[in-house]
Order: C-alpha cells, then sequence, then structure tokens
C-alpha cells in the first residue's frame, strides 16, 4: 500500500491529483484463500498506479456486497445500498481536494453497487470512474485466477494442503441458481472452478496484464477530464458543445 498524504501535499496538488480506492470484500473463497482475498487483489492494482504523479492511493474498503457467499461462516456482507451510499459519500468528500475518483474493484458482486453510486455522483457533477478485472478465461471464483494472483500477491497466504477443485461448469449455467440459492447451492466448498493448476507466475503475468488495463483506462479518463476542463463555460463566451465524461 503506497504511503499516505498529509492534508497539505494533497492541498499542495491544488485538485489535480486522482483519488484511486480500492474496493474489495470479506467473504469465503474455498478452503484454501482468505476472506479478504477480493480486497488484497484491488489493493495491489491500485498500488501499480501509484508510479502515477497525479494519483493518490486511499486504503481500501474491505467489505462489499457478498449476499451470495452468506451460508459461508465468516463472510461479512453490507449489501448494496449501503455499499452504495459509502462510495457516493467518499466522491462527495474528495470533491474540490481531486479532480475525479477511481473505483478499482476485486469483487465482481460489487458491481451493481458500484453502478449505483458512478451514476448519482454524475447527476451531481462529480467525475468517476470505476474498473474491474476481467481475464478472459479465468474461472469464476476461488478457482485457478484467484488462486494464482495471490500466489503473486503473498504466496504464504495460500493453504496450498487445502487446494482442491470446485464446480467446474461455466458461470452463466449455474448464475440462476446462484442468485436464487447462493453459492453453497452450486459448490460446497464455495469454489467455481478448479485452482489446482495455479502458479506464481501465471499470477505475476495476469497482475502485469490487469495493471496494464487498468493504467490505459485511467490514462483515457485522465486525458477526458483535461478536455472537459479546457472546454469549461468562460463568462461572456458561447457555451462548448456538451460531451459525457465516462
Amino acid at each position: 500500500m503506497p504511503e499516505a498524504p498529509t492534508w497539505t501535499e494533497v492541498a499542495a496538488a491544488r485538485g489535480d491529483a486522482l483519488l484511486v480506492v480500492p474496493v474489495g470484500s470479506y467473504e469465503q473463497h474455498g478452503p484454501h484463500l482468505p476472506l479478504d482475498t477480493d480486497t488484497q487483489v484491488a489493493v495491489a492494482l491500485a498500488a501499480s498506479l501509484s508510479a502515477r504523479a497525479d494519483v493518490v492511493v486511499a486504503p481500501a474498503i474491505a467489505y462489499g456486497a457478498s449476499g451470495e457467499h452468506a451460508g459461508f461462516p465468516g463472510t461479512l456482507s453490507v449489501g448494496h445500498d449501503v455499499l452504495a451510499d459509502l462510495l457516493v459519500e467518499i466522491v462527495r468528500s474528495a470533491r474540490g481536494a481531486f479532480r475525479g475518483v477511481v473505483f478499482v474493484s476485486g469483487h465482481g458482486g460489487n458491481a451493481e453497487a458500484l453502478t449505483r453510486a458512478t451514476k448519482r455522483a454524475r447527476v451531481e457533477g462529480d467525475p468517476v470512474l470505476w474498473w474491474a478485472p476481467r481475464v478472459v478465461g479465468g474461472d469464476a471464483h476461488a478457482g485457478r485466477t484467484e488462486t494464482a494472483l495471490l500466489l503473486a500477491i503473498d504466496p504464504g497466504q495460500v493453504r496450498r494442503d487445502r487446494v482442491e477443485p470446485g464446480r467446474p461448469d461455466d458461470l452463466s449455467k449455474l448464475l440462476a441458481a446462484l442468485r436464487r440459492d447462493g453459492v453453497g447451492a452450486v459448490s460446497p466448498n464455495g469454489i467455481l472452478g478448479d485452482p489446482t493448476g495455479a502458479t506464481a507466475a501465471e499470477g505475476e503475468r495476469l497482475l502485469s496484464v490487469l495493471g496494464d488495463d487498468l493504467a490505459a483506462a485511467v490514462q483515457q479518463f485522465s486525458e477526458e477530464l483535461a478536455e472537459r476542463s479546457a472546454t469549461a463555460v468562460i463568462p461572456g463566451e458561447p457555451p462548448p458543445v456538451a460531451r459525457a465524461v465516462p
């Protein structure tokens, strides 16, 4: 986690910095991965942006909307409504001090709350980008993909003697039952995929690819904010053509 700035250092940036907030969860990830896996992934990816001079990485939001994992001991969920409200309040607090907010989500179940919060923020005039990792060919939960990522981030947290296959079916075939009855109904050990072949080397490659994708999204967001700022209305001049910032 990058070192947090002081308030005077934020003030010295004169509102030109982007605030990056990792958003994770505290939920079961099979018998071999820690409950905070999604948060660790979000933090690692957000930290990959710290080389940018215009980025401040905030502490992670470590609880997410994880109702689908509620049948597993240890899972702690705040739900979509609470998470969306929290995200909105963070964006409101960042006004003036930062030129935009980037949410980096490590948990797919946070999508609804992030979508709600982003819509609310844009209505209120606050620039927000939310990004989540997508791995082509990756499995859904606590399988090879997330296990490889954790082996790269902190291998000591992977319980290697407890790695075992889960439900291998494509997520699209399980989604209806999962939404209706939760993960436990389709996978007793909580794994959607097969983590047995995961390696740290694979995880390093994934982190690099995902980090590049995140960096590109943030660069585009930054350029669009600069363009919007450059075309802001100046008193006495005709207004520019309106352009939405994603």
